[in-house]
């Protein structure tokens, strides 16, 4: 006999609605006998941990040992044989199987566990041993439902393989691929990796606000809501940076914090918008100390996550463990193209026929570094797959960046790039109060000329800095790309437990 709602039972589908509503009757019968849903079962041991020290022993060795368990979790399994019952339950980080015999349970017990549906919440006690098959498994005792399943899992033999349907119901996406569950557990310990780095190299981890009066510290549209008891607007914060700049001028020299930006932008394969940055600062670095450490951080969680720097990403190779290629705007468009010649890249004609050829708009008041800039979006940013730094960015596009001295229309400024995207965003930190209240007012005009993304001018920033900010460095790491990197991700959707969607 086996459940006749078994995703294995061989037979034509059923209508879901039907399913549903015979599983409520289930758990109406359930009230009216009790506590539909019981609290007070003390689970004391998990599926992996079991597996880990009984896997080796034979069914004479456990059963001399009489390991008393108490095991909980989804089942995910049933089958049923007369006066005995298999089951297997998932919990959160494996699978274990129940036996339930006649013997051992009785009668109503197992009568009981036959009503009993896929994906209902099982509690059971009893011994380990191992059947006739090899199986590491509970010789039931005791078994109870602690939850009613209303809805039934997807088919077991094609799982969840909607793409839209995995992200909106990732509750469903956990339970039945065991690959994202292992996603978003390598997740977790690729952010512990990042923030142990950073804390045994003495960088303190602060907290800086979520909501900003003046929205800053990046090029991007804000998310706008207002505080009624204040009246007044207040923006999703689109960059921690001015915030953690004012701590290093308070005296705290390193500094760093992992936590959520949000930026009212286009949704796509690597953009979401609500997503996860760290960004951290050092007085008296500049932006090439900033580069090493990026690259240390990278290289470190690489190797403690997946025990090697040479990784696969979406079928092709990536070596982590040599020194990341370093180029300007102009030197990687020439190494990627070396049919463009150094006088037509000092062309700004020449450039924004260019940049409108390739499928780009070129901004026509940039001079011959942001034209540049937009052509090197255009046609080479998608072409780095090996590590690479991208340095000394010209000024108009880095409102932030300490100049070069050599030349003030560059900065010390540099991205991190890899399978063709961008990773990290560092500089020498812009510590002259009168430089940045100049490019503050050139941001500010560009806003009034229809630049959304163009940054506010930001008042207490400016007297932060006429305080006394030493030489500093900061960089921002986008932890979504580094954990897509890592698990081998191609959206970021799929780095991202609730990926905003819109409404079904």
């Amino acid at each position: 006999m086996t459940d006749k709602h078994a995703p294995d039972a061989a037979q034509e589908p059923v209508n879901e609605n039907q399913i549903i509503a015979e599983r409520r009757q289930k758990l109406t019968e359930l009230r009216q006998h009790g506590v539909a849903f019981p609290n007070d079962f003390d689970r004391t041991h998990y599926a992996a941990d079991l597996h880990a020290a009984y896997d080796e022993l034979d069914n004479e060795a456990l059963e001399a040992k009489q390991v008393e368990v108490a095991v909980a979790g989804r089942m995910m399994l049933k089958r049923v044989m007369g006066k005995a019952a298999f089951a297997t339950v998932q919990d959160s980080g494996a699978r274990i199987q129940l036996f339930i015999g006649v013997d051992q349970v009785g009668a109503d017990a197992l009568a009981a566990f036959k009503h009993w549906d896929m994906g209902d919440i099982l509690g059971a006690r009893g011994t380990m041993f191992k059947t006739k098959t090899g199986e590491l498994s509970v010789k039931v005792t005791e078994i109870r439902l602690l939850a009613k399943a209303l809805r039934p899992l997807p088919e077991k033999h094609h799982g969840l393989t909607d793409t839209e349907q995995k992200y909106r119901q990732r509750y469903l996406d956990l339970i039945t691929n065991e690959h994202t569950k292992l996603t978003f557990i390598r997740r977790s310990r690729i952010i512990q990796g990042v923030r142990e780095f950073m804390t045994a190299r003495g960088y303190l981890e602060v907290e800086t606000p979520m909501m900003h009066p003046i929205p800053g510290g990046a090029n991007a549209k804000p998310f706008v809501t207002h505080h009624n008891a204040l009246d007044m607007p207040l923006y999703l914060r689109i960059a921690p940076e001015l915030y953690l700049k004012r701590l290093v001028v308070g005296g705290m020299e390193k500094v760093f914090e992992i936590n959520r930006n949000f930026r009212n932008e286009g949704m796509s394969t690597r953009h979401n918008p609500e997503f996860t940055m760290m960004e951290f600062y050092e007085a008296y670095r500049d932006y090439r100390y900033m580069m090493q450490i990026t690259e240390d951080v990278i290289r470190h969680v690489a190797k403690q996550t997946l025990g090697t720097t040479h990784i696969q990403y979406q079928g092709k190779p990536l070596d982590l463990s040599k020194p990341f290629a370093r180029f300007t705007v102009s030197e990687a468009i020439r190494h990627y193209h070396p049919n463009y010649t150094a006088e037509q890249l000092n062309d700004r004609a020449f450039l924004k026929e260019e940049i409108k050829r390739v499928g780009g708009k070129p901004v026509l008041t940039d001079g011959i570094g942001g034209l540049q800039f937009s052509l090197f979006e255009e046609t080479t940013e998608q072409l780095l797959w090996e590590p690479t730094y991208i340095v000394d960015y010209p000024a108009e596009v880095s409102p932030l960046a300490r100049a070069m001295d050599s030349d003030p229309r560059y900065t010390e400024r540099f991205e991190l790039f890899m399978v063709g995207r961008e990773l990290a965003n560092g500089f020498s930190e812009l510590n002259d109060p009168e430089d940045q209240a100049e490019r503050f007012m050139a941001q500010v005009r560009a806003k009034d000329a229809g630049d959304d993304e163009a940054m506010h001018f930001d008042a207490d920033y400016i007297r932060a800095l006429e305080h006394g900010m030493p030489p500093t460095g900061g960089c921002g790491i986008g932890i979504d790309r580094l954990v897509m990197l890592l698990t081998d991700s191609a959206s970021i959707r799929d780095v991202v437990l609730f990926p905003q969607m819109r409404p079904e």
